[in-house]
Parts: structure tokens; sequence; C-alpha cells
């Protein structure tokens, strides 16, 4: 997998095959090794966690382990790997636009939306999404590269 565009919005489903082993977490890493400039937000940290959460209770994951996962997440975004975006009221704003314009092209959940305005609003060039539904509504949406270009299942 190659990215060209930049800078890059990486979605929850993007973030957790960073820190939990999953098909495509390799192609995924050597893409962006070395990239400065990946975007993310609020809501997929809370989200990645709330999926690690449903794995520690479900048993597919230790609760160490899903601590550690939860904690480098953290000490990455401290150290600056990822440009954290703030969801403000123009984003959300931008994503109920978003969830008006794209319904009768694609479903699209307010997650979804959410993640979609954060991204354009951050000027991304480049949306990173193992999500399907989200992949259809951004390239609906027209406004990004999004990558990659088959999807493996959902998280």
């Amino acid at each position: 997998m190659r990215i060209e565009a930049s800078p890059l919005y990486l979605d929850t489903s993007a973030l957790a095959k960073i820190y939990a082993h999953e098909p495509d977490s390799d192609a995924l890493d050597a893409a962006l090794s070395g990239r400065r400039d990946l975007l993310i937000s609020d809501l997929a940290v809370t989200e990645l966690t709330s999926a690690l959460a449903r794995r520690v209770r479900e048993g597919q994951v230790a609760a160490a382990a899903g601590r550690r996962i939860y904690n480098q997440l953290l000490r990455d975004v401290r150290a600056g790997e990822y440009r954290l975006l703030d969801l403000t009221s123009a984003t959300h704003r931008e994503a109920e636009r978003l969830l008006l314009t794209l319904s009768r092209q694609t479903p699209l959940r307010a997650a979804d939306s959410l993640h979609l305005a954060a991204a354009a609003l951050a000027d991304a060039r480049a949306l990173v999404t193992y999500d399907r539904q989200l992949h259809a509504a951004a390239l609906a949406l027209g406004t990004f590269e999004v990558v990659p270009a088959a999807l493996a299942p959902n998280w």
C-alpha cells in the first residue's frame, strides 16, 4: 500500500490496525512509517478505547494488554505522533451537513460523519479507513483519496 496524499486522517479502524495486530496491520505500518502528517480525532481515541474494552469484556484481549495498548496510544498522542483534532461545534455542523447531503447516496452513521467532517475541516487529502460504510461515504463525498482499496472486515 502506498499513500502519496498528505495529510492523512486515520479513523478508528486504521488506529486499531496500528495498535492491535490484525490483517493488513503490517501493510499499514509500512505505509505510515516515518510519516509526520497523521491526523486523528478524539473520537477515534474514544472509539478505540471502547473497542478495546469490548474485546477485554469478551475475553479476546487480556485486561493488562488492553491497558497497555490504551496507554501506548496516549503516549503516542502526547509525543506528537499524531495531530489530535478537536470535535468543535463547527465539526458537528459539518457532520450534520454531511449526514443530510450523503444520506441518499450511502448510509452514514453519526460517528462516521464526525470522522469525515474532522478530516475535511483539517484539510486532509487522504482518509485511511477499513470500515466499509465510512469508506463508501468518503468515496461518495469525493474529497479525499480513500485508502485502502480492498477492505478487511469491520472492527
